[in-house]
């Protein structure tokens, strides 16, 4: 197959989709793999590195699309993008259709199909290529809210961990999962006081069992949270519905039951985020306040440390590039259920059921096609 890994140009996007070490294993078992020059710069992996494992160099994007039967992206096209999507070519990539109805209906015009990173999914409803980034994500919601809570970044000027003689921040966590659990560590490991809240008590018995003593859990409600808001220096959004619309768990109205400097993090920006009040930012211009209120919503955090987020993306990607890329799209999702259902977009038919719901647009059975 005839690999294409294009250079990410979403605004200080710096990973990319295969390293060197990637394209080698692709080689080896026969595929012919085009990187966009400079693609890897901003991992720090140079063009050379590339050209010495086999991949063949091209100067623009447009080449690499064209030439391209599967492309491996890292972040969803970009409006620039649309037009260089061909038919039949499979895109592999994270696509948050659910969060962004323009990319999607740019991609069922394009007759592509499309397989996205989000909704691959294991027996145990695990999420393998979200998980690497969810974990990078949820370290860094800590790290990014502890700067901004300080005062010359609008915060209300407080240290996450305190001193001796001063509480700690306190920080509230909404949901359990991957990235709920990450930003958890963290802050515990800061020494802030923590509570983490989920609607799954099996998960809040195992997050109550591992935590260390400085980190509580609460059974999520409109009530809870309510109760909670008006006294927490940082709120980390880290709930995920897979491949739908994130529920609003913060409203406009609660903004003002808050603290001035409070500082909100919402992780689940990319699809469409848990705060009533969230926009998606960049990393050149990562927050904005509301009532008093910080808000960071940065829609690809991991790009900010690039170095380790490519490396870690890559680990869980590369396995199932060499399964599509060896078996074609259309034999390795029959033969993997994890696979198939990354499927979102076929030839023009929305084929995942939330990507459908959120737009009102028709849904086409997998069985269609699979």
């Amino acid at each position: 197959m005839i690999i294409g890994v294009p250079k990410e140009i979403k605004n200080n996007e710096n990973r990319v989709a295969l390293t060197p070490s990637g394209v080698k294993e692709l080689k080896k078992h026969g595929h012919q793999v085009f990187v966009q020059m400079t693609a890897g710069d901003g991992s720090g992996f140079a063009d050379e590195e590339y050209a010495n494992v086999g991949a063949e160099l091209l100067p623009t994007i447009e080449e690499v699309y064209s030439k391209a039967e599967m492309i491996v992206k890292v972040k969803e096209p970009i409006e620039a993008e649309y037009k260089l999507i061909k038919k039949d070519q499979l895109v592999f990539t994270y696509f948050h259709f659910a969060s962004h109805e323009p990319l999607t209906r740019a991609m069922i015009d394009s007759k592509s199909v499309c397989l996205a990173y989000e909704t691959v999914e294991k027996a145990d409803r695990s999420l393998p290529l979200l998980v690497p980034m969810s974990e990078v994500a949820g370290r860094m919601s800590i790290q990014q809210g502890a700067k901004y809570l300080e005062k010359p970044l609008k915060g209300r000027g407080i240290l996450l961990g305190g001193v001796p003689g001063v509480r700690p921040a306190k920080v509230m966590i909404l949901g359990g999962g991957i990235v709920g659990t990450e930003a958890a560590k963290m802050a515990a490991g800061m020494g802030a006081d923590v509570t983490i809240l989920d609607l799954s008590l099996p998960r809040l018995r195992y997050l109550d069992d591992v935590m260390p003593a400085n980190v509580k859990t609460l059974m999520s409600s409109e009530y809870n949270i309510r109760e909670m808001i008006t006294d927490h220096d940082l709120i980390i959004g880290a709930v995920l519905i897979p491949g739908a619309k994130a529920p609003k768990l913060i409203t406009r109205d609660m903004l003002k039951d808050m603290r001035p400097g409070t500082v909100l993090v919402d992780v689940a920006v990319d699809q469409g985020g848990c705060f009533e009040t969230t926009k998606p930012t960049t990393h050149q211009d990562p927050i904005y306040i509301i009532d008093d209120v910080v808000h960071y919503s940065v829609a690809n955090m991991p790009g900010a440390v690039p170095y380790t987020s490519t490396l870690a993306l890559t680990n869980a990607t590369l396995p199932y590039a060499i399964q599509l890329a060896n078996k074609g799209w259309e034999k390795a999702c029959k033969e993997s259920n994890e696979l198939k259902l990354g499927l979102n977009i076929i030839k023009g038919d929305v084929v995942y059921k939330a990507v459908s719901d959120a737009f009102n647009l028709p849904y086409t059975p997998l069985e269609k096609y699979i």
